[in-house]
């Protein structure tokens, strides 16, 4: 055989092993993304948007998070201290009727209480536990997100005439965050059993979880009907 030859067939081999590599990490990749669609729901589609829309740079920050929160464990509640966050997240409900911001202010600074009481990072680091429930409430989180969003808006000039417009969005995070506020203050569960859509959360937020009615669950009637003052 030829040098030439050897050489040729050495150069067909090289190429067929990179173009191989090349195609298996590329099958690894989209598997890998397929992956954090599925840990992470609406927070994946979030992320990039973050990101204006590059996927490869939110997978890069989604897989970190996990790479960074992925083995915390969740600790569980005392019976007496889960019924003080419930009867706190029900007094704040209420109070939203008269003082809708102090209300939000108040679910807000609840949330981090009770993850930091579930072990996960104190909320005096928002990022780094907002990040930390992402990886392991990821269906739920956005509504810790609204919530301190407008916790954090102070002077908001979005208002109609009453100030009905800004008093909506504080309703709508409150109502959203409540799915949060369920999963942390419940007993610790795997990802997936945490994985309930946020509306069939929402349809049962005030029942407890044996099914029976409880009317100190719910939301005030007049912050269901969204008669709440204009903060």
């Amino acid at each position: 055989m030829s040098t030439g030859l050897i050489i040729a067939l050495i150069v067909i081999v090289a190429a067929v092993l990179i173009v191989a590599a090349v195609l298996s990490l590329r099958g690894r990749g989209a598997q890998h993304g397929r992956g954090l669609k599925r840990r992470f729901g609406p927070e994946y589609d979030r992320t990039v948007a973050r990101h204006d829309g590059d996927e490869k740079a939110a997978e890069r920050e989604l897989a970190e998070r996990v790479e960074r929160h992925g083995s915390l464990r969740e600790q569980p509640l005392e019976p007496a201290e889960r019924q003080r966050y419930e009867d706190r997240w029900t007094a704040a409900q209420e109070r939203f009727v008269d003082s809708p911001r102090e209300a939000v202010a108040e679910a807000d600074r609840l949330l981090a209480e009770l993850a930091e009481a579930r072990g996960f990072p104190g909320g005096g680091q928002y990022e780094e536990q907002f990040n930390a429930l992402s990886v392991h409430h990821a269906d739920h989180v956005h509504g810790y997100r609204r919530v301190h969003a407008v916790a954090g808006t102070r002077a908001n000039v979005r208002q109609d005439g009453d100030g009905r417009t800004d008093t909506e969005d504080m309703r709508a995070a409150m109502v959203e965050a409540r799915a949060l506020f369920e999963d942390l203050v419940g007993p610790p569960r795997s990802r997936e059993e945490s994985r309930t859509p946020t509306g069939e959360s929402h349809a049962r937020a005030g029942q407890p979880r044996d099914g029976r009615d409880d009317s100190r669950g719910h939301l005030p009637w007049a912050f269901n009907r969204r008669h709440a003052k204009g903060s």
